[in-house]
């Protein structure tokens, strides 16, 4: 918690508060695709670069010089998908389950979640909704960060796939199987400060919230 009474939140935490399980897998998804270790294999099919699809590769690349470490979901989803997976089996692989269910333990030990019901709290509601306020989706994707794109996913969802990595979360199937434009964001636009910073929201008590 920051001095302030602010709670740091990262993407994956965002997401999760906003879409669920699901969400959250999305933006370590995109994450990795956008440091060059994910892309779409088959369609509707995820994998490390350069694993094949019927034989289980190395992974991808480490972090680049000045990157930050991957997040333990991220870690988990890139350690999967060296066997490539579509959307709804990755959930479901062991180490993402893991990942997920410590995710959302965090999330509820630092009373940002409940477990029952699971959904958002009037508190959540309000947490999200300054998030959104001060970060909109953006116009375009040209000149958009990795940083910015991953954060933008996390709170917009289909709306920032398709405007930002357009062409990959179609092929991946991350959003419906509709025509899309590119708009000229791709995985090599600069990185900011790394997708482990934190974006904070309110005091203590407006983060509270659920899925």
């Amino acid at each position: 918690m920051g001095v302030d009474g602010s709670v740091p939140l990262q993407p994956y935490e965002i997401a999760l508060l906003r879409g669920g399980p699901r969400a959250a897998v999305t933006v370590a998804v995109v994450d990795l695709h956008l440091r060059g270790v994910v892309e779409a294999g088959r369609p509707g099919r995820l994998r490390t670069s350069g694993a094949s699809e019927d034989a289980p590769g190395q992974g991808g690349p480490p972090p680049r010089s000045g990157e930050s470490a991957l997040a333990p979901l991220a870690e988990a989803v890139r350690a999967e998908l060296v066997r490539p997976a579509g959307p709804a089996e990755l959930m479901n692989r062991p180490a993402v389950r893991r990942a997920l269910a410590d995710l959302a333990a965090a999330l509820r030990s630092a009373r940002l979640l409940r477990a029952l019901p699971p959904h958002r709290s009037r508190a959540g509601r309000r947490a999200l909704q300054t998030l959104l306020a001060g970060h909109p989706l953006p116009a375009s994707g040209k000149g958009v960060a990795a940083d910015e794109a991953v954060l933008a996913v996390a709170l917009h969802g289909e709306a920032a796939l398709s405007l930002l990595v357009p062409r990959f979360a179609l092929r991946a199937g991350l959003v419906p199987g509709t025509e899309v434009t590119d708009q000229g964001f791709h995985r090599n636009a600069p990185r900011g400060g790394g997708t482990g910073g934190y974006f904070h929201c309110g005091g203590a008590a407006s983060c509270g919230g659920s899925y």
